[in-house]
């Protein structure tokens, strides 16, 4: 049986699968927990902590909010009991970085500011689909697209969209607004009756946590229905 890591051990003397440097190098950065991140850029703790577990305390005095630490300054980070000046400066920076990276970013992605540019977004993907598939578009609150991705895939005549792994994906990446997006194989463009009561459900579901769901498209091979621009967002 694997031995209980004592807090107080320095990560040399970690178990090597558990110590963060080697398990990015072996599996890379995005298999690292946040806090796992962070004891790699402070590299030691205390002669009471850990360096990962230093870095749950940092975090947790961010709340455990990557934005809040962010707008943490050096001095306020060197208020917790065993931050340095030089590990506070190697937060703030790692999160300059981040930000810039960003920012850098931002303009380089689509913006989507109708459906037609929507539209030209997914139909490579969905429409000569044999089946059906529904993809989200997630939006930052200018309108430049962050991500998109597929909910479900289903067959010749529907798919199921849970709202639930819906509004995750919305809020595990911060999304400010989403478009809805599935295809039609049988390249009829008019809604069903199903696709009209999940429009609403997920338009109302968006209101409540404050995401606003701002087109549902149907796409098919030669071209597409818009739910906002037919007046059926409401």
């Amino acid at each position: 049986m694997k031995p209980v890591q004592s807090s107080k051990l320095s990560i040399p003397e970690w178990s090597k699968d558990d110590r963060p440097r080697e398990r990015l190098l072996a599996r890379g950065a995005k298999a690292l927990s946040d806090a796992e991140l962070v004891a790699i850029l402070i590299r030691s703790g205390t002669p009471t902590d850990s360096a990962l577990d230093l870095a749950r305390i940092i975090l947790n005095k961010a709340e455990n909010d990557l934005h809040k630490l962010a707008g943490l300054g050096v001095n306020e980070l060197m208020r917790i009991h065993g931050v340095g000046e030089a590990k506070a400066m190697s937060i703030v920076a790692a999160l300059e970085l981040g930000q810039r990276r960003r920012d850098l970013t931002v303009s380089q992605r689509p913006l989507i500011s109708d459906s037609r540019a929507a539209f030209e977004l997914l139909q490579p993907v969905l429409g000569d689909l044999p089946y059906e598939e529904f993809w989200l578009l997630l939006l930052d609150r200018g309108n430049r697209l962050m991500n998109r991705c597929k909910v479900s895939q289903g067959g010749m005549h529907g798919t199921v969209a849970d709202p639930k792994l819906i509004f995750r994906e919305a809020l595990d990446q911060r999304a400010s607004s989403v478009i809805l997006c599935h295809n039609h194989p049988s390249g009829q463009l008019r809604p069903s009756a199903e696709d009209i009561q999940l429009t609403r459900k997920l338009v109302e579901g968006g209101r409540f946590l404050d995401i606003a769901v701002q087109d549902h498209l149907i796409v098919t091979s030669s071209g597409y229905y818009s739910f906002a621009d037919n007046g059926q967002l409401n």
